[in-house]
């Protein structure tokens, strides 16, 4: 049995599909057993747990011989950071005892030691936390998720500008979450027994200009780019209803990418999904506000 956690969401149910359809049994851990509704009925178990309580979570694993492991966003409001780190706690003392015999953990472009700068550190520590444990982990960080547009949706359809964090013409790698998905899939169903740090992208980089043409196309309307200057990013984000710390903790992250101090892999595994295809897809559905830039 294939143990997913955040089923419900765009990372984990994508992992979940692609355990289905290769015929893998699969059981998605939800807080909420009504948003799993179409995993069930799509072949999937349901299994009622916090990720935060490790205790009901170990219950959870000792049903599974493997587990997709994904880190959930904390509370932007309050200290986000924090309660990532508390999440990373309980899932790594609920694989204690569990008797699991391998991992896939979802992590970043650019995960590193430090301070708090978002996902960077909080999941640079949760893999290193997965390398001491008595289980085979695999690690896959993948690149900026292309869903972190998908929560300037409403500013494109509203008004036709993309608000932008990045200048228009930089270029970075992008990946939508079904990709990631189903990279962590494949590493789960391998027998080969690799544990080399695994790197996901989409077909090729995307410039915010490729973000904002993508959403013209889809909407049938132009689309400018509109450039949030770097001394404007936390009053951004506070205005947005993060906490001060999770600002300059965002800011932090953000900061990263723009430098260019994110990580360049020579072979990473690639996507298929076209980050016009995404946009049309995303704009059919609720519009994922993750702020994540790259672990969703």
């Amino acid at each position: 049995m294939n143990i997913i956690l955040g089923g419900t969401g765009q990372v984990g149910s994508a992992v979940a599909r692609a355990l289905l359809r290769r015929g893998e049994p699969v059981t998605v851990v939800v807080r909420h057993p009504y948003k799993a509704e179409d995993l069930r009925r799509s072949g999937a178990e349901i299994a009622v747990a916090d990720i935060g309580d490790a205790a009901g979570l170990r219950a959870v694993f000792r049903a599974g011989s493997r587990a997709f492991l994904l880190v959930p966003n904390g509370d932007p409001a309050g200290d986000a950071d924090r309660h990532q780190r508390l999440y990373v706690d309980a899932i790594i003392e609920a694989l204690a005892g569990s008797g699991l015999e391998k991992v896939v953990a979802a992590s970043t472009y650019g995960a590193r030691p430090g301070g708090p700068c978002g996902d960077l550190t909080v999941l640079y520590g949760f893999e290193e936390k997965l390398r001491a444990m008595p289980v085979q982990a695999v690690i896959n960080r993948a690149a900026y998720y292309m869903s972190n547009w998908s929560g300037m949706a409403g500013s494109v359809l509203a008004e036709g500008v993309l608000p932008s964090f990045f200048p228009e013409g930089f270029s970075l790698p992008m990946v939508a979450p079904e990709d990631v998905g189903e990279a962590a899939a494949r590493r789960l169903v391998d027998e080969a027994g690799d544990t080399d740090m695994g790197y996901v992208e989409g077909p090729r980089a995307y410039t915010p200009r490729d973000v904002a043409d993508a959403f013209s196309d889809v909407t049938g309307r132009p689309v400018v780019v509109n450039v949030i200057p770097r001394e404007s990013w936390e009053e951004v984000f506070v205005q947005s209803g993060f906490s001060q710390a999770t600002a300059q903790s965002y800011a932090c992250m953000t900061s990263a990418v723009l430098d260019g101090s994110m990580e360049t892999p020579r072979n990473p595994a690639r996507g298929t999904t076209e980050l016009r295809d995404y946009i049309r897809r995303a704009l059919g559905s609720a519009p994922d506000n993750s702020g994540r830039n790259g672990a969703s």
